[in-house]
């Protein structure tokens, strides 16, 4: 038999946490460029890895995150170095078959606290307004999420202390009450300056021990 104050205390926890934010990418979507540039580098990992590092490097997409057209990053690529001209352009014109496929276990828990109405869950993720239409014409269950936050929509991404401010006020978020989960440590490090209790995703099944240890009902 637990001892009052134990279910005292279990009863604090489990009704600390009323909203859920969850990022995409890496979280519940599988997106990279290698499906693309490993066969147009005929399976040289070690060059496509070259290319991906110092042609069209993670911070060059980043800043398209933010809202820099994607136009407009690719002609400045192209100018930068002509001679890789053919490949830069296939980064965003092929950009659609380096979407992968859903991360399933991680949707099984997505799903758990839509279906349930003591929460609230949205999504704030790093991606090009530009791109991101198509990530919902080919994940329906996107529709799950009371509202979802795009980066390259709000000309800001994370880890950036202004994207986490604009989510909690454009969704009236109480940050003491919530949760965010990423797979970027960084991103991770930026809610929790603003109070959010962040999670760093390394997998689904320590994210469900983390949940529920938070005392989230799964």
């Amino acid at each position: 038999m637990k001892r009052p104050f134990l279910i005292s205390l279990q009863k604090t926890i489990m009704s600390q946490f009323k909203t859920i934010i969850f990022d995409l990418g890496g979280v519940l979507i599988d997106w990279n460029p290698e499906y693309v540039f490993l066969k147009e580098f005929r399976g040289n990992r070690e060059k496509m890895d070259w290319f991906l590092n110092e042609i069209c490097a993670w911070e060059w997409n980043m800043n398209q995150d933010a809202g820099y057209p994607l136009a407009q990053a690719t002609e400045d690529r192209v100018a930068m170095f002509p001679e890789y001209e053919e490949l830069i352009r296939m980064y965003y014109g092929r950009w659609e078959e380096m979407l992968g496929y859903t991360h399933e276990d991680t949707l099984e828990i997505l799903e758990s606290v839509v279906q349930n109405p003591n929460y609230k869950v949205y999504a704030l993720t790093n991606w090009s307004g530009e791109t991101f239409p198509v990530a919902l014409q080919k994940f329906p269950w996107l529709q799950w999420f009371e509202g979802i936050l795009v980066s390259g929509d709000e000309g800001m991404r994370k880890p950036h202390k202004e994207i986490y401010e604009l989510m909690l006020h454009r969704y009236n978020i109480n940050p003491q009450e919530t949760i965010f989960i990423d797979d970027s440590l960084k991103n991770v490090e930026g809610s929790e300056a603003v109070g959010i209790k962040g999670i760093h995703f390394v997998n689904a099944s320590s994210l469900k021990k983390e949940l529920i240890a938070l005392g989230v009902a799964l």
